[in-house]
């Protein structure tokens, strides 16, 4: 089952006299993790690594450092502690003593797994983006539902009537399927959409 972390977590640590400071934090998609990147790009830094997961996706950056020193070793943390949805950038600011592949596989492997050990983990839950239409006088209906189950959602008006596009958990769709077919009469359906496009 896999796991990924409530909110933004950090860890500092000097090695041989260079400072390396983790920070590890939850991401739903590659435009959230831009905006962390941008958030914590630090022009003191001597490297900034980073790895992240999203499901089967995985990126992993060395910036400079030795090829498969940094990134490599903090995404292997990050799937060790069966975690997705995860992104962990590690800085490190030179102290002027060189590790050597081995100590740098060890201290950014080693930082990024101190800072997920302080990281309070959720299961996650898979959810899936779905759209459907109705009529004015059935979105009372549907909003109470959504509403009930605490669903996430929005909606757009227009002269036929309301499109929603909501986010389900899984086991939600089914019966949101059923109530639609059941409210509409048939006349309308759920879709599930492309998750590339949501």
């Amino acid at each position: 089952m896999p796991f990924t972390l409530v909110s933004e977590v950090f860890f500092e640590e000097d090695i041989k006299k260079s400072r390396f400071q983790a920070i590890a934090a939850p991401v739903e998609n590659e435009q959230e993790i831009k905006a962390f990147l941008e958030k914590y790009l630090d022009l003191t830094t001597t490297h900034q690594c980073w790895a992240w997961k999203i499901g089967h996706n995985v990126r992993f950056n060395d910036d400079g450092e030795p090829s498969g020193t940094a990134g490599r070793p903090i995404l292997a943390t990050i799937e060790g502690n069966e975690l997705t949805n995860v992104i962990v950038l590690v800085n490190r600011w030179y102290g002027g003593i060189k590790l050597g592949t081995g100590g740098l596989v060890r201290a950014y492997g080693g930082c990024a797994g101190q800072c997920l050990l302080l990281a309070e983990k959720i299961e996650l839950i898979e959810k899936k983006n779905v759209k459907f239409n109705c009529i004015f006088n059935e979105w009372a209906i549907f909003q109470y539902e959504l509403n009930q189950q605490q669903i996430e959602y929005t909606e757009q008006y227009s002269a036929e009537g309301v499109e929603i596009i909501a986010r389900l958990q899984l086991h939600q769709i089914e019966p949101l399927a059923d109530k639609i077919q059941y409210v509409t009469r048939g006349r309308e359906s759920l879709k599930l959409m492309d998750d590339a496009n949501d």
